[in-house]
Parts: structure tokens; sequence; C-alpha cells
């Protein structure tokens, strides 16, 4: 009888373990939900999801840390939203990256606060093991000029930059001309016309600044991101970018 009962325990025991393992492995919460709140001198508030590459928590080693800014369609209070595109959208499909990837959310009705990026991008750096010669920007549509706009503002903090149809202030372009740049747009954009980039890319290569441009003949604005982030001679890359060289 208590060779029976012990039987009937275990079993219970591994049907509850293979129920909780069952149902972490179809969360697929592989990005955790965080919240930025700074109380100096004024209220800065910011949600965000943080991804940590498998192997960091297995060593001690120093990580690049990659800042995705969404579009305007996943403005919000809605962190799933971030998910739609980009890299979020990868890693909730199971893509792992060498890097640490934080992805904030912009509120409603607003565009993206540079000083309120920069203070994640800190906040990030002191709470983790990040290698601050590789800090990555990129974004796409109103992150696009997002990504435009921190690294003007920054220039010093950025080892890459990876705009995706945006677009900003070419009389500040020559702010970031060290800073390599790789820009993506669709040729059939009618969100936001091809022009935004090209004249970003022309200041910036005529302040002698390291920058790839890449147009999408037949794609449009939702195009242009789906090609960039699916092409692995972006990560390849990016991921060689080092403001140490």
């Amino acid at each position: 009888m208590i060779i029976m009962r012990s039987l009937i325990l275990s079993a219970v025991m591994c049907c509850l373990l293979w129920n909780v393992q069952s149902c972490v492995a179809q969360s697929g919460e592989r990005q955790v939900a965080q919240r930025l709140v700074i109380e100096n001198g004024e209220h800065i508030e910011m949600k965000y999801l943080k991804y940590l590459p498998p192997a960091y928590v297995s060593n001690d080693e120093k990580w690049p840390l990659l800042l995705f800014l969404h579009g305007a369609g996943e403005r919000g209070d809605d962190l799933e939203m971030v998910k739609v595109h980009g890299p979020p959208k990868m890693i909730d499909q199971g893509r792992d990256f060498p890097f640490v990837v934080i992805s904030p959310q912009c509120p409603e009705n607003v565009s993206w606060s540079i000083e309120t990026l920069h203070a994640l991008i800190n906040e990030i750096v002191e709470t983790h093991r990040i290698d601050e010669s590789r800090i990555y920007v990129t974004g796409l549509s109103m992150g696009g000029y997002g990504s435009w706009g921190l690294a003007c503002t920054y220039p010093d903090l950025f080892a890459a930059a990876v705009p995706i149809c945006g677009g900003g202030e070419p009389e500040k372009a020559y702010l970031m001309k060290d800073i390599p740049t790789w820009v993506f747009h669709g040729a059939e954009d009618t969100a936001v016309p091809l022009q935004r980039s090209q004249e970003m890319v022309d200041a910036l290569k005529e302040a002698g600044g390291d920058v790839r441009f890449t147009v999408y003949p037949e794609a449009g604005h939702v195009g242009a991101w789906e090609n960039a982030y699916g092409d692995p001679d972006l990560w390849e890359w990016l991921a060689e970018q080092n403001r140490s060289k």
C-alpha cells in the first residue's frame, strides 16, 4: 500500500511538473515586461520589453545592447503591441540574438522622447553587464525617426545605427558622421517618402560619414523592415561594430 501511494504521488508530481514546464514553454515569454520610473526633478516613466541572450546568465562577460524603436502603430499601454514587428517579433517567434535587446513602448499620441530613451539606456547600462563600446540603435517608421534623432543627439553613445523608413534633420546629420550607419527604405513607401532617408544619407556622405543605403525597389512601408530585419547580413554587420576599433 505504501509503495502504491508513493507511485501515485510520484505520478502526480511528474504530471504537475510537466504541466508547469508545458505552460512555460507555451507562454513564449522570452521577453520580460519592465517599467522605467525615474523621479529626478521630473517624472520619467516608460514601459519596455527586455530580452537577455541565453548565455547571459551562465557567464560574467559583457554584452552588446540593441535598442529597438517601434512605429506609430504600436504606441499605447499594451506591451504585446511591441512584438508586432522587428526584433521583438523575431524573439517572440524563437529567434536568439547575441545582444541584450531593449524594446520600449512609446505612449499614445506622442513621439519618441530622446531624453527618456537616453535615461532608459543609462538605466540598462547601470544595471546589466553591457559592453558600452557596442551599443546599437534601430527603429522603423516613427522609430526610424527616433533612431536618427537619438544618434544625432548622443553620437558618442552608439557603435552603430540602423534607421528604417524614417527621416531626420539633414543639417544635424554631420553630428553622427562617426557612427557606422545602415539605412533601409522601400521605393514604394507611401507612408514615409524615400526622400526622407535619401536626404539624411546624402548629408551623412557629404560630412564624410560611414553610411550604407539599401533601397528595396518593390517594397512599401512594411516591406522595408521585413526585408531589412530578415537579412542575415545586417545582423552580421551589426555584431561587428565596435566604438573601440
